[in-house]
């Protein structure tokens, strides 16, 4: 397990490490130059607990939603979704909960990290506290999408008692601000969902990353930001180590980049071999999760099993009747404008994604900045000719009812006219009446 996928040619020499390979990093970690490792993880890392990671098709926890009937598999963690319905998350909720579950290998590496002095600092995206549960001091963790640890109301920001929260939680039900009827509001983990914003603590503690001299890199897909930009901040020349499944960001592109591509717990065990660690991880490990828990992890077996989606039948008659339509006006474009009016009814949620985008980007690399500005850019052309072809339609609706009023009177003079003798100002004689 080594250098496997690298973008970086095998002629060009490693400016820090003997070489691109584990035994390098080994060797690099045991000469005490790597003295402040930071490490950034990700879902991958807790798979072999049973917990399955978000994004991996067919075993992903976004493939495997069927059960709880979501618009779309990422509404569960999304804000303004669980204020209409709070549900699903907390039917969800019951299979994650911290307690369920026990520490990795690979957790459990990093907790001897910080046991020998060597953790700088610890990034990671999980939200499952079994960096908590192998050790690692909470002063060294930095849960940069928040976790189960804690809980409060989303109105008056009360926090919630852990065991009443606990207790909801083990019935799937949805839980309130223990201020009663003064607040009412919904209870929510404190969990980064959708359309809020990171904890102050991840902009506070991100610059550490600039001074490692080890980064780690482990079980994730760095899909999210601004967690995703993170490994771009290592200074060049520091060595970078991704154990994953793939190659992922800009991972393998530096000289002193190592890939150890494959099942993360496996990577970590040789690397602890190369360390001499072995003996200690193992014992460590398996005194915390117990010798039976420490089997089902060796043996790959699944603790959850969601039920696979199941796509439903399209309904025979689908079109909407026509016959209402048949005295509508008709437009040169009324058939193309119909069909992106739900489109148009998006207008307050782009709006929204506007204003959030400075606060989703902040600290992110220039290259970002600028595809999400085009992206931005685009959005809001299609708004404005949307906005624009809606405001077509209205004003053709509004010239076509005038018309009509027009027409409406210009019939009506009509018939009068026909009955009319003689008229002047103030004086008005039908056909058939005397001449005065």
């Amino acid at each position: 397990m080594g250098q496997d996928q690298s973008v970086i040619n095998d002629d060009t020499p490693s400016e820090t490490l003997r070489e691109r390979s584990l035994a390098a990093v080994a060797e690099y970690i045991k000469s005490g130059q790597a003295r402040r490792v930071v490490v950034m993880t990700g879902a991958g890392i807790s798979t072999a607990a049973g917990i399955p990671d978000f994004r991996s098709p067919e075993t992903g926890l976004y493939a495997n939603l069927a059960k709880l009937n979501l618009p779309e598999p990422e509404a569960v963690f999304d804000l303004r979704f669980f204020e209409k319905n709070p549900k699903p998350f907390y039917v969800l909720a019951k299979d994650l909960y911290p307690g369920n579950f026990h520490p990795t290998v690979s957790h459990v590496f990093i907790s001897l990290l910080a046991k020998k002095g060597l953790l700088h600092q610890l990034f990671t995206q999980n939200i499952d506290c079994l960096e908590r549960a192998a050790g690692i001091p909470s002063e060294l963790i930095v849960e940069a999408h928040g976790s189960f640890a804690s809980q409060r109301c989303i109105e008056c920001k009360t926090s919630y008692p852990e065991d009443l929260m606990r207790e909801h939680v083990a019935r799937a039900d949805v839980p309130r601000c223990i201020r009663g009827t003064e607040c009412g509001g919904l209870v929510k983990p404190d969990i980064v969902f959708f359309h809020e914003a990171l904890p102050s603590l991840f902009y506070e503690r991100k610059d550490l990353v600039e001074k490692a001299d080890l980064a780690l890199v482990m079980g994730t897909s760095l899909q999210v930001h601004p967690f995703a930009g993170l490994p771009n901040y290592v200074p060049e020349g520091v060595p970078r180590v991704l154990f994953n499944m793939e190659r992922v960001g800009s991972l393998g592109t530096q000289a002193d980049d190592v890939l150890a591509l494959g099942d993360c717990d496996a990577g970590v065990r040789e690397l602890a071999d190369l360390l001499g660690w072995r003996e200690d991880l193992e014992a460590e490990w398996r005194s915390l999760v117990g010798e039976e828990e420490a089997q089902r992890q060796l043996s790959g077996r699944k603790k959850l099993s969601f039920p696979v989606r199941v796509k439903k039948p399209k309904s025979a008659n689908t079109k909407p009747s026509q016959k209402a339509h048949k005295k509508a006006p008709r437009h040169p474009q009324w058939g193309r404008l119909a069909k992106k009016e739900r489109r148009i009814k998006q207008q307050s949620h782009l709006t929204r994604f506007i204003k959030s985008m400075p606060t989703y980007l902040m600290g992110q690399p220039l290259d970002t900045w600028m595809m999400m500005s085009k992206i931005l850019a685009r959005r809001k052309k299609l708004l404005a000719k949307e906005m624009c072809q809606q405001k077509e339609v209205t004003a053709y609706l509004e010239r076509t009812k005038k018309r009509q009023r027009s027409q409406k009177l210009r019939r009506r003079i009509r018939r009068l006219s026909k009955r009319v003798r003689f008229w002047a100002p103030g004086v008005v004689i039908l056909k058939g009446e005397p001449l005065a």
